[in-house]
Parts: C-alpha cells; sequence; structure tokens
C-alpha cells in the first residue's frame, strides 16, 4: 500500500473515489477511517495541485470542494507546521491575514458554544438572552467576508492563478461562498427571534455548522494557503497586496503599519515566471518534493496586459482603440472641458446632446445660448475657487427624462484641472422595482 501511495496518480485516483463517495452522501467523519492512510500521504501542498489536475480533466470546482471538509479533519491530526509569523513585521498583509484568523477563530469558537447552550437552556427568558448573543455574533460574522474573504479573492488569489495555480483559488472562493450562504441563512432566521423548539433547533443547527465552517476554513488557510503564499510571493507582491487590502478593511484588527519595503510593487501582471529553485528551497520539506514533481505541469499565466501602443492609467493600461470603444459605448454622454475653458473631448455613439468635432478647442461658453452663460460662468467660477466640487440638474426631454452632472477634476494637490459633464437617461431607473439577479436570455 505504501509503495502505491508514492504513485501521484494513484493518490489523485483515490481522491477521486473520496469526492464520488461525498458525492453520494457520506459525511466526512465516515471517510477518515478508510482513507487515512492516503489522506496522511498527501501533503497540504499537494492537495491544491492534485485539485488542479482534477479541474483540467473537466471535475466540476463543486464536486472537488467536498474534499475541503474531509482533508480539514485529517489535516487536524498529521499537520504540525502552521504558518509561522514571527518574522514578519507588523502590517505585513500576511502577517495581517493570520491575526484575523485568530479573531476568526474565537467568534466562531463562541458562535458554536452559544449555539450549543441554546438547546439545552429551558426557561423562555434564558433562550431569549442565548439568541440575542447568537445574533450579535452572526451579525460581526458576517464582516469575514466583507473584509478577510473579499481580500483573498480579489487582491490574493490573482498571484497565485498567475503561477498557474487557479484551481486552488477556485476551490477556496467556493468554500467561502458557502460560508457566505450560512451567514446569511443565520441572519435570516434571526430576524424574527423565536423561543419554541423547533426554531431553537434550527439555530443551534445553523449556528454550529456556520461555527464549524469558519474554523475548517482558518485551519486550511493557515496550513495550507498561507505557507504556499509565504514561499511563492515576492516582497513586492506583499507591497502590491498591501496598497491595495485597505480598500476591503480587515476583519477585527488594527494594523500596526511598521513594514515599509523600500521596493517597488509588483502586481499579478508583471509576473510570467515558472517557480523558482529559489522560492522551492523556501519551502518546507514536506511540501518541496510535491511541487518539484508538479513543477513542469503547472503552466503560468504568460499573457501581456500591456503593449507599446497602450497608456499606463491610474489602474491599468488601454490604447486608443480601446478608449474610443469604451467612450463610444458607455450609456453615457460625456464631455470634458479643461482648465482653460476649452472642450476638449466628448465621447462617441448615440447623444442625448447633439455634438460636432467642430466645437473641440472652443470655449464652452460659446458653446450655449446667450441666455445661460452666466450660469456656465457660476459653475466654473464655484469648481475653480473650490467652493463646489458638482452641480446637478434633471429635465423632461420629451418621454425621456435626462440627468445631468457636473464634476470638478482635480489632481492630487487640489489644483483644478477641469471639468467633466455627465448626461444619462434615467427614466427605465425610475422604473424599476424588486431585484434581478438572474439571467434571462433565452
Amino acid at each position: 500500500m505504501s509503495e502505491f501511495l508514492k504513485n501521484s496518480e494513484y493518490k489523485k485516483k483515490l481522491l477521486k473515489e473520496m469526492i464520488k463517495e461525498l458525492h453520494s452522501g457520506k459525511k466526512p467523519e465516515e471517510l477518515i477511517e478508510k482513507f487515512r492512510d492516503v489522506l496522511k500521504n498527501v501533503s497540504p501542498l499537494e492537495i491544491p495541485l492534485v485539485e488542479q489536475e482534477l479541474v483540467k480533466e473537466g471535475m466540476k470546482p463543486t464536486e472537488i470542494a467536498k474534499l475541503c471538509d474531509l482533508h480539514v479533519l485529517i489535516f487536524r491530526e498529521s499537520v504540525k507546521d502552521a504558518i509561522k509569523i514571527d518574522d514578519l513585521e507588523d502590517g505585513h498583509p500576511l502577517k495581517n491575514l493570520v491575526l484575523e484568523n485568530e479573531n476568526i477563530t474565537k467568534d466562531a469558537e463562541m458562535l458554536g458554544l452559544y449555539s450549543a447552550t441554546l438547546v439545552r437552556a429551558k426557561d423562555e427568558q434564558t433562550r431569549q438572552d442565548i439568541l440575542m448573543n447568537v445574533k450579535s455574533i452572526a451579525e460581526k460574522i458576517k464582516m469575514v467576508y466583507y473584509t478577510h474573504y473579499d481580500r483573498e479573492e480579489m487582491v490574493i488569489f490573482p498571484h497565485i492563478e498567475r503561477r498557474g495555480l487557479s484551481a486552488v483559488s477556485t476551490v477556496l472562493w467556493r468554500k467561502h461562498d458557502e460560508i457566505r450562504v450560512m451567514i446569511k441563512k443565520l441572519l435570516n432566521l434571526l430576524r424574527e427571534i423565536r423561543t419554541d423548539e423547533e426554531y431553537v433547533g434550527k439555530v443551534n443547527e445553523l449556528g454550529t455548522q456556520l461555527s464549524q465552517a469558519l474554523v475548517d476554513m482558518v485551519f486550511r488557510e493557515n496550513n495550507i494557503l498561507y505557507p504556499t503564499l509565504k514561499a511563492l510571493l515576492s516582497e513586492g507582491e506583499w507591497l502590491a497586496i498591501r496598497q491595495e487590502e485597505k480598500e476591503f478593511g480587515y476583519y477585527g484588527i488594527e494594523v500596526k503599519d511598521k513594514w515599509h519595503p523600500n521596493i517597488k510593487p509588483i502586481y499579478p501582471y508583471e509576473i510570467s515566471e515558472v517557480i523558482s529553485e529559489e522560492q522551492l528551497s523556501k519551502i518546507p520539506d514536506h511540501m518541496k518534493k510535491e511541487l518539484s514533481k508538479r513543477e513542469a505541469k503547472i503552466q503560468p499565466n504568460t499573457y501581456k496586459i500591456y503593449s507599446e501602443k497602450d497608456v499606463a492609467l491610474e489602474v491599468g493600461f488601454l490604447n486608443s482603440e480601446g478608449l474610443n470603444l469604451i467612450f463610444k459605448y458607455l450609456p453615457l454622454d460625456i464631455t470634458y472641458i479643461d482648465e482653460n475653458n476649452r472642450v476638449k473631448f466628448y465621447s462617441g455613439g448615440s447623444r442625448l446632446f447633439k455634438r460636432s468635432p467642430s466645437i473641440i478647442g472652443r470655449p464652452v461658453q460659446l458653446c450655449h445660448p446667450s441666455r445661460s452663460v452666466y450660469m456656465v460662468n457660476k459653475i466654473l467660477d464655484a469648481f475653480k475657487s473650490g467652493k463646489r466640487d458638482f452641480a446637478e440638474f434633471w429635465i423632461q426631454m420629451g418621454k425621456r427624462f435626462v440627468y445631468i452632472k457636473y464634476f470638478a477634476l482635480r489632481d492630487e494637490e487640489g489644483n483644478y484641472k477641469g471639468t467633466l459633464e455627465v448626461t444619462q437617461e434615467i427614466g427605465r431607473f425610475k422604473e424599476l422595482k424588486g431585484e434581478k439577479r438572474l439571467l434571462d436570455w433565452e
């Protein structure tokens, strides 16, 4: 058996068999003993790599995600070298993630404790008090997916996907979404507090499931994802992550910003190399062997997002063709007036107000009838003086209801750099009701 377990294809076959049994309704706890040997011989880094191969072979991520519940249980027994952060300065993104996980674990355990206590409470007042505690914790835990999970999905995952490990992020994102659903279900249930047996039982079940799922995700991140990130990502990449992550916020921590490397940030689109020998040397021995065997099979994403014709914008790159197409198809009329009151640009496509190329370079005052020039000057003077940042109007044009907004454009020092006029037909928006979340194409 031990010889077979050294074989990658045999382990992959057993992993597929586990997925099938999970799909048939078996619980992870029931499969631990049956597959204990193979799970102990699959390293924390190897499972994501096997998952990557299974995706390439056509297996759905929803099926692969079922493995998480199983191998997290066995890793609790077998994995000893969780992520270490003693060598990281305060403010390093990886340290932030690990510290957040400590808070997530504490809150998840409190949720599980209250949920378990709930079913043992006999009197109505005690149940009421416990339910209010469960609700308070659940509302706090909701911020996990607006901060911790959103940051991983939008900022962290692109770095490993660029290296060809897209199945890792796909599976983890699926597990994040499962937790999101649990949180929403629990909060929906807690909108109307009741103390009857049926209701209390449902809260206990959902609270316990959510608690377990959160702790399992923490374990998976600390023992699998974060050691992999620490080994593979450069300091420049971590700096890029640090610059981006502030927008998403943090779960239960105040970031002590002491980490200030004097290097250039490196974004995922700037990475094209395969996993290097230097990176391999930093990976723990039990991970290094498996990654070395599979290195040739993992194809990094080498797509070059920018060319010599592109202009580097504040975020991203565009050439003249792309710019023209974007402005042509935007459902907005856009006109740009520079700091000298000259019309410098207007968008193409279908417009609400007619424009012609002859107005380019024309003073904006001469583009309006004399009766409204005073209003134009009043807006521009207020923008230039800094008294105002926008002006808005809405008018009825036949059957169309039109919204017009003027924005003052300023540079980082606050200097006035022109005015942007944005016009949009919004009559249809006034008629929208409820929500539309699904595609209704035939």
